[in-house]
């Protein structure tokens, strides 16, 4: 198994968010072998925790208990409540999706847990340790080849473990694959109820094709034949379940900390290949730079809560703005 770079202890509750199939389960697994594994995926535990959540628990004494898939039944963390109480339990839960999640979990298990993001693999996660190094770093040549004979592979793959662990193109293209038929496409509609498959696909492919642009819900709507809420609330399932992330624009004024349209990109560099994507060189890296980015920012790698980009009034932008309270760093990303 590949050593995630995320920090995890057991002496507290908590809940871990991520794309599916970004190994939080085998995370946990890994790091506690001893605890009660339950997973909302099994039909039988579903039915248990929407029936009556507290049975879910019966004869559990485990200190630790695995609870996988959580946003299934989001009232389950009432009980959840209960354990960590009055039984003096650790609860770890994961969650592929923060729809109503992280309200209800801040409602109800506010003080008792700490959230965790999973996101996929990093680039060079897969090769050992983090080093911990800064943007200030300067690799020096042998790092460099490195990186570049990895660079290709990593750009039509990505970070997903389950590709990564697997041997032969053909076989890693078969898993990606697999990924749009279900975990990106229909285990997402099942999960939120969305009923449109048409219409989600197009979704995506507007935001695969408009990598690098701002999007406004107006043009989602109207290229992926939706009404305009419908198209709002495709975009907030796909943020949500942690395909997408976004970017709003940086503004230096306080009152107008962020303009109105957004930059979207996928969680990771491989989705576009999953969903059949035809994206330019240029939009391809510029998604590889600004996701691998995201990615150390959600382990906690950066001191803030959102990434920008900037647009001055003369319409001249600059990719990326990482605003860390003390320091406001600027990235302008280029293939050449």
């Amino acid at each position: 198994m590949i050593e995630r770079w995320l920090n995890i202890s057991g002496n507290k509750s908590l809940l871990l968010i991520g794309v599916r199939r970004a190994g939080k389960t085998t995370l946990l697994k890994k790091l506690f072998p001893e605890a009660k594994y339950i997973t909302l995926d099994d039909f039988d535990f579903l039915q248990i925790a929407e029936q009556d959540p507290k049975d879910l628990f019966l004869g559990s004494d485990h200190k630790l208990v695995v609870i996988d898939e959580i946003q299934r039944v989001p009232r389950l963390l009432i009980a959840v409540k209960d354990r960590i109480d009055n039984y003096r339990q650790i609860v770890l839960m994961t969650g592929s999706s923060t729809l109503g999640l992280l309200s209800s979990s801040a409602e109800t298990l506010a003080g008792r847990i700490k959230i965790f993001e999973c996101p996929t693999l990093c680039y060079g996660e897969d090769k050992g340790p983090n080093l911990g190094r800064s943007l200030e770093h300067k690799p020096n040549s042998l790092e460099i080849k490195e990186a570049s004979r990895e660079l290709s592979r990593w750009m039509r793959f990505g970070g997903f473990p389950e590709v990564v662990d697997c041997n032969g193109n053909e076989q890693k293209l078969e898993i990606l694959q697999d990924y749009k038929n279900t975990f990106f496409t229909r285990d997402l509609m099942f999960l939120t109820n969305i009923e449109n498959f048409r219409g989600l696909l197009g979704c995506l492919n507007f935001l695969g094709v408009s990598t690098q642009s701002r999007v406004e819900i107006s043009s989602i709507a109207k290229e992926s034949g939706l009404s305009h809420p419908t198209a709002k609330k495709y975009l907030n399932v796909l943020e949500a379940s942690r395909i997408i992330f976004r970017l709003t624009g940086y503004q230096y004024g306080s009152s107008k900390r962020q303009l109105k349209s957004s930059k979207y990109y996928f969680a990771d560099i491989s989705i576009p290949m999953a969903l059949n994507l035809q994206l330019s060189e240029g939009q391809l890296f510029e998604l590889l730079v600004i996701s691998e980015l995201e990615k150390r920012r959600k382990l906690g790698r950066f001191d803030c809560d959102f990434f920008y980009y900037y647009k001055s009034e003369k319409g001249r932008e600059i990719d990326l703005i990482i605003d860390e309270g003390s320091m406001v760093t600027a990235i302008e990303i280029k293939t050449t």
